[in-house]
């Protein structure tokens, strides 16, 4: 697909550019399961969703999955939700790195897949599976501390296709794709949707972004166009996708109230933020969903 075929150097590129700025502590990371603990976070303000959150942060580095999550999981008085994230083609974890510790430093536990390939949701899918067991052992520094129950699904580019994809498991509870490429199928999709596309992606149009909001007539939906954004702003330092994406998980998935005000309800944050957003849309059925409750 030329679709892929445009995206596949810039990100392959870029990848490469932040393996060789990463250094020998990176290829040290390269091994099957090597834990590696961030720098703590300054805690944030409730509604400051574009800062980073009240927990250190850690990376596991797997065969299939690079986790990202809060460094003293083990010790958590919670169980912490989970974020499965898909890459845009030729792109790898370490791509999106920055927007990955910001949702661990909310507190969640992010599933990145290893493959620059995602666009069929298996390696995501299994990422849930592995989690699951991981849960389950006793001997896991993630025993008893991930709350499988709230699971939301999110990728760029391709991988944004693949949250769509991932999203008809019944085990996913919300889905954000970003700049979503075409393959995949919105229709079999039962949960609330934010779909983000750049006002200035020249790779996937907003337009294709906006025809899966056209499509999602069945399910709470909402198109937001970064205003300026172009296909490669959520890579590196993930800029103006931070706060909302923090905000949508943290509503969906930790029933954060101020969080979804940014949403729901006549009150909705985005969308008279004429700064960040050219365009935003809800369907009928996110009109009807109170912002207390999203």
């Amino acid at each position: 697909m030329l679709w892929r075929r445009n995206l596949f150097a810039p990100l392959a590129a870029l990848a490469l550019a932040l393996t060789a700025s990463a250094g020998a502590g990176t290829a040290a990371a390269a091994t099957d399961t090597t834990v590696a603990a961030a720098a703590s976070p300054a805690a944030s303000a409730t509604d400051d969703f574009g800062s980073p959150g009240p927990y250190a942060t850690a990376v596991e580095v797997g065969a299939i999955t690079t986790l990202y999550y809060p460094r003293d999981i083990v010790d958590s008085d919670r169980r912490h939700p989970v974020i499965v994230w898909g890459n845009g083609t030729g792109g790898v974890p370490l791509v999106y790195r920055d927007l990955m510790l910001h949702w661990a430093s909310q507190g969640f536990v992010v599933a990145a897949a290893n493959t620059p390939m995602s666009n069929l949701g298996i390696s995501m899918r299994a990422s849930i599976d592995m989690l699951t067991g991981r849960n389950a052992d006793p001997g896991s520094i993630f025993f008893d501390r991930v709350d499988l129950e709230h699971i939301g699904a999110s990728g760029h580019s391709q991988g944004g296709a693949a949250a769509i994809v991932v999203g008809s498991d019944p085990r996913i509870d919300t889905i954000l794709p970003i700049q979503p490429g075409p393959l995949a199928n919105i229709n079999a999709v039962r949960v609330p949707a934010l779909l983000l596309a750049g006002q200035r992606d020249s790779i996937v149009f907003p337009a294709l972004v906006k025809a899966f909001y056209n499509a999602a007539d069945h399910i709470p939906a909402l198109y937001g166009e970064v205003r300026g954004a172009d296909h490669f702003t959520v890579v590196g330092d993930p800029g103006p996708f931070a706060a909302p994406t923090t905000a949508w998980f943290r509503a969906q998935l930790m029933g954060d109230r101020t969080a979804g005000a940014q949403f729901f309800g006549p009150g909705c944050g985005i969308c008279t933020d004429t700064a960040t957003w050219s365009d935003v849309r809800r369907n009928s059925l996110a009109l009807n969903v109170p912002a207390a409750t999203p």
